[in-house]
């Protein structure tokens, strides 16, 4: 009926993660809190009923066991963890997950959960997402599966799934949206003191996160801007004026704390990231090139050459699927 809550059931299971859970629940708790309408009603459940241990030793209590949910659900959440692929093998987990997915208007994975989505066979034929670490292992496992390791997470028709940990609280934000509208989403979002929603496409990983931050605080926030936006204008008289400080100025931070030049460091960032890609996608060059602000493949190919002495099609050739899994 109208006005009825939007029933939201979370699966957890033994050494499942604390924050796959907690991110979910507290975003759509904050909405709730910001005057989502109609509101979430969200349920913790397990295959036995028994309370969750997670993989950091915190117990989190359990509402239902999963054969008690039973009617229409709006979002189905698997959980991920160090615990998912006892999960992925217990029948019982399986089951339930494709009965509750058949009544389930949203159904969705953060992290590893993935792989009990997939086993249930509920991936097969989607493209998808998983923490960036198993993604290789996911999709040698499901072939079926199109796996995509780069984006926080990934829509295909009414299935979601996410990458690691803290991108669940992005894609809840997302479902936030969808249901409510931008604006309480960004409210949600400020009162988590979070960002203001990564969009699904973001790299799961920052070249920003590759080494020690710079100390100097403009130069410190200049290149997570960059490691986040690749695909945008940064030039240096744009990352000057975002700075607050001349190109002049900007040059001279950046080869006093970096040791190099602006523009090097852009185009040594967005190289390293197309390795990246290159290595553990099957994207075309053309998409690759795109997302990582080259112009063409023509600029991405020179400065595949400057930087690694080859061109990115032997690159990949020699590390395509050879990354950690």
């Amino acid at each position: 009926m109208p006005g009825s809550p939007r029933r939201v059931v979370i699966i957890g299971y033994p050494d499942a993660e604390l924050l796959d859970i907690a991110c979910p629940a507290d975003v759509l708790h904050g909405a709730n809190k910001l005057g989502a309408r109609p509101g979430y009603e969200i349920r913790l459940a397990t295959v036995d009923g028994r309370d969750v241990e997670s993989s950091c030793g915190l117990t989190l209590r359990t509402q239902y066991r999963l054969d008690q949910i039973t009617g229409e659900l709006d979002t189905l959440i698997v959980a991920g963890g160090l615990g998912h692929e006892a999960a992925a093998a217990d029948e019982r987990i399986l089951g339930h997950v494709r009965r509750l997915a058949q009544h389930s208007r949203r159904i969705a994975s953060v992290c590893t959960g993935s792989t009990v989505l997939a086993s249930a066979g509920l991936l097969n034929g989607r493209r998808a997402t998983t923490h960036w670490i198993y993604a290789n292992r996911l999709a040698e496992r499901f072939p079926q599966i199109t796996v995509d390791p780069v984006p926080l997470y990934v829509r295909h028709g009414n299935v979601y799934t996410s990458a690691g940990v803290t991108s669940g609280l992005d894609l809840t934000l997302s479902f936030v949206e969808e249901d409510n509208g931008p604006s309480l989403a960004r409210e949600t979002a400020r009162a988590l003191v979070t960002y203001l929603q990564r969009p699904g496409n973001q790299a799961q990983v920052s070249m920003f996160l590759s080494g020690p931050p710079p100390e100097h605080r403009q130069v410190r926030d200049l290149t997570a801007y960059i490691g986040e936006h690749l695909d945008a204008d940064l030039g240096t008289n744009t990352l000057a004026q975002r700075a607050g400080v001349s190109a002049r100025q900007l040059t001279r931070l950046f080869d006093a704390h970096l040791g190099t030049s602006p523009s090097r460091y852009v185009r040594t960032v967005r190289t390293e990231h197309a390795a990246r890609l290159l290595s553990c996608t099957e994207l075309p060059l053309t998409a690759i090139a795109r997302r990582c602000g080259f112009g063409s493949t023509e600029t991405l190919r020179q400065a595949f050459l400057d930087h690694f002495d080859t061109p990115p099609s032997a690159y990949r050739r020699v590390h395509l699927r050879q990354s950690p899994a």
